[in-house]
């Protein structure tokens, strides 16, 4: 079986994915590249019957190599981040707070700092129908120089050098977008809007963020308690995760 770590990696973060509300039923689909070769979950099957041996296999064109079952129907925004992009991971889901803010704005306002993680402010990329070429090129653009996007109307993608990377990113996305929210409501009850950060300091913190973090001595690579992988997962390209 090719790609059996990352096939059992994938099994591991999609089980995840509803416990902790990142998605519902069977939306969402995660996929990590090898290579030429592409690892992703398949369409439309419940979380808790995946298995490795279920995992589909393509290249990077699309043709599918291993498993039974097709691969997510969202494949082409997969294959086109991995053709255009260094990135070896992509997460997509259909986060809560993330899908409502994909309805109000054209870009997630900064009003945190962590926003760093992602190299910039959030894109929403515009809208078009799922699993099309149209939606993937409409995500592609919305990623450039950014780890994580909205999608208009759908949801989030989150991108990086490891799932454990990308999946954290998308949990940081959901954040944010209910950080937002909360505060808009609040906001309009008192009859103010969220204070939001200066571009400067923004890039500040990406700056800060590239010199963050620690290794973990070998060993420490074991879940953390929480679920959470050990190490420092969350960061963007070139930073080193959260900021305290």
């Amino acid at each position: 079986m090719r790609l059996a770590n990352e096939r059992a990696e994938l099994v591991r973060f999609a089980q995840r994915l509803r416990p902790e509300g990142l998605v519902v039923g069977t939306s969402g689909n995660l996929s990590v590249r090898v290579g030429d070769l592409v690892a992703a979950t398949p369409s439309g099957l419940d979380y808790d019957v995946l298995t490795p041996e279920l995992i589909c296999v393509t290249d990077l064109d699309g043709r599918q190599l291993e498993g039974e079952l097709d691969p997510t129907s969202e494949m082409p925004l997969h294959l086109s981040v991995y053709n255009t992009t260094d990135h070896t991971s992509v997460v997509h889901t259909h986060a809560t707070a993330a899908a409502v803010a994909s309805t109000l704005v054209d870009e997630l306002p900064v009003v945190h700092y962590l926003t760093a993680l992602f190299g910039g402010p959030v894109r929403v990329a515009p809208y078009a129908t799922y699993g099309t070429p149209e939606l993937a090129a409409s995500v592609t653009g919305a990623l450039k120089g950014r780890s994580g996007c909205l999608m208009s109307n759908h949801g989030t993608v989150t991108v990086g050098d490891s799932l454990a990377k990308a999946y954290q990113l998308n949990q940081y996305l959901e954040w944010l977008c209910e950080v937002w929210l909360r505060a808009v409501g609040a906001g309009a009850a008192l009859g103010v809007s969220p204070r939001e950060l200066p571009a400067d300091e923004l890039d500040r913190v990406i700056e800060k963020f590239g010199s963050y973090g620690q290794v973990p001595p070998p060993g420490a690579d074991a879940p953390n308690a929480d679920g959470n992988d050990g190490g420092n997962d969350g960061g963007s390209e070139g930073s080193g995760g959260a900021g305290r």
